[in-house]
C-alpha cells in the first residue's frame, strides 16, 4: 500500500501542487513603490542626459545670470527715472506757488497804485481854488457797474480856513434817454443829509432800468432851498 502511493507521487499521475507567496501585502505594496520610484528617476536621468546630449541647457545656466544681471539694471534705471519724476515734479510744484505768489504780489501791488493814485487825485482836489465861495464840489465821478447799477463818488470841501462845520444835504441826479426818450432819476427820494467838517468825501450805488443810457450825473450841495454848489458829470 505505501509503495503504491510512493510511486503515484513519483509517477506523472501524481496530484499537481500549487505554490503560493508568503510575502505580506504591505511589502509587496512597498516592493511595488520602490520600483516605481526608480522607473521615474531613470525616466528623468533619461530625460536630462538627452537635453544634454541635444545641447539644450548649454548655455542655459549663463543666460540665466545675463537675464537677472539685466533685470537688476532695469529695476535700478526705473528707480533712478522714478526719482528723477519726482523730482521735477516737486520742483514745478514750487515753480508753480513761486508764481502764484508772485501774481499774487503783482495784483497786491497794481491795487496798491489805484489806491495812490486815488489818494493823491483826492488830496489834489483839497488844494483851494480860485473861487470866492469856500464851499464847493471838486471831485464828482460816476461809472456804470452793470446794465442795472452805477456807482458814484462825490468830494465836498470848505475850501477856507477855519471854516465852520456846514450842515446841508447832497442831491445826486442822473440824466440820460429811455427808448430815445429824455429819463432823469434821483440818487434817493429826498437829498441825503451831509455834514461837512474840512472836506467829506461820500459814494455808493444807485439802480437804473437795464435800457436806460446814462448821460450826464449832476451834484448839488443844499442848505435849505438854496444851491450853495453844484457840480456835472459826463460819462
Amino acid at each position: 500500500m505505501r509503495f503504491r502511493l510512493l510511486r503515484r507521487r513519483l509517477t506523472v499521475s501524481a496530484p499537481r501542487v500549487s505554490v503560493r507567496s508568503t510575502l505580506p501585502w504591505p511589502f509587496v505594496w512597498l516592493l511595488g513603490a520602490v520600483v516605481l520610484g526608480f522607473s521615474g528617476a531613470l525616466a528623468v536621468w533619461a530625460f536630462e542626459f538627452g537635453k544634454e546630449i541635444a545641447g539644450l541647457d548649454r548655455n542655459a545656466q549663463q543666460e540665466l545670470v545675463q537675464l537677472r544681471r539685466e533685470v537688476q539694471q532695469l529695476r535700478t534705471d526705473l528707480s533712478t527715472a522714478q526719482s528723477v519724476a519726482n523730482t521735477s515734479d516737486s520742483l514745478l510744484i514750487t515753480e508753480r506757488s513761486a508764481q502764484e505768489q508772485l501774481m499774487l504780489q503783482i495784483r497786491q501791488l497794481q491795487a496798491d497804485n489805484e489806491l495812490l493814485r486815488s489818494d493823491l487825485g483826492f488830496f489834489e482836489r483839497l488844494i483851494p481854488g480860485s473861487g470866492t465861495d469856500s464851499l464847493s464840489i471838486r471831485g464828482l465821478q460816476a461809472e456804470r457797474l452793470s446794465d442795472t447799477q452805477m456807482k458814484w463818488q462825490v468830494l465836498m470841501i470848505q475850501a477856507s480856513k477855519n471854516a465852520p462845520d456846514f450842515k446841508g444835504a447832497l442831491e445826486l441826479t442822473f440824466a440820460g434817454t429811455l427808448a430815445g426818450r429824455p429819463w432823469s432819476a434821483t440818487q434817493a427820494p429826498v437829498p441825503q443829509q451831509v455834514l461837512i467838517k474840512g472836506y467829506l468825501r461820500m459814494e455808493g450805488l444807485v439802480d437804473i432800468p437795464a435800457q436806460v443810457v446814462v448821460k450826464n450825473v449832476t451834484a448839488k450841495i443844499l442848505q435849505g432851498s438854496s444851491v450853495r454848489s453844484m457840480q456835472s458829470f459826463n460819462l
